[in-house]
């Protein structure tokens, strides 16, 4: 049978998202340092989150309040806080998103070097089944909600949010209509280095 004419044509490939990586965390059990920067398996931290993002995202941004210009010596805009007080991880996924308007930003926490490298469509695909706003991992035991897959037009409540303090990431996404992904065939994926002991080579 002749197809018919008047069929719609298949859609194109949305934009993939963009990479964020959230450094600007207070280290405070690493001594207050940037994390981006400890060494883990012979290089700094941040080079492994990039390792794990590239393919996934058009671009990466550096969320960090510190050490902008090491960070952009990497050869990736840094993007700061849009508060002078520490305000929690999402206030630094808002002003990543206030930065490159509407893009749908994927995001990774520095400190996880073992991030999955098909994070992005996982959480894609959890968030069309839905069609949520945002989508979160969870390791198969918690929530982890900084490993996260936030469309554009959630950042404008976020920023407004992050604007009267902190919040508490995982409460506030699911408020807002964020779903989650299931990764408890990887759990280890979603392991954090916070002590000097973390770093030391297994």
């Amino acid at each position: 049978m002749p197809q018919d004419s008047r069929q719609t044509p298949p859609a194109a490939p949305e934009r993939p998202p963009l990479g964020v990586i959230l450094a600007g965390g207070q280290g405070r059990r690493m001594g207050g340092c940037n994390k981006a920067w400890l060494e883990y398996r012979g290089r700094p931290l941040i080079e492994h989150a990039v390792e794990r993002l590239q393919g996934q995202v058009d671009g990466i941004v550096v969320s960090t309040n510190t050490e902008m210009d090491r960070c952009a010596r990497l050869g990736f805009p840094c993007v700061a806080d849009e508060h002078p007080d520490y305000r929690g991880p999402l206030a630094g996924i808002a002003a990543a998103g206030a930065a490159r308007p509407g893009r749908d930003l994927l995001c990774v926490p520095v400190d996880a070097p073992s991030a999955p490298h098909d994070l992005g469509p996982r959480l894609q695909a959890a968030r069309a089944e839905h069609a949520a706003p945002a989508a979160m991992a969870h390791d198969g035991r918690r929530l982890q909600p900084l490993f996260l897959l936030l469309g554009a037009g959630l950042v404008p409540a976020l920023r407004a949010a992050i604007a009267a303090g902190p919040l508490p990431a995982g409460a506030w996404l699911r408020e807002h209509g964020a779903v989650t992904a299931d990764f408890s065939d990887c759990p280890a994926a979603f392991t954090n280095l916070n002590t000097p002991e973390d770093l030391a080579p297994r």
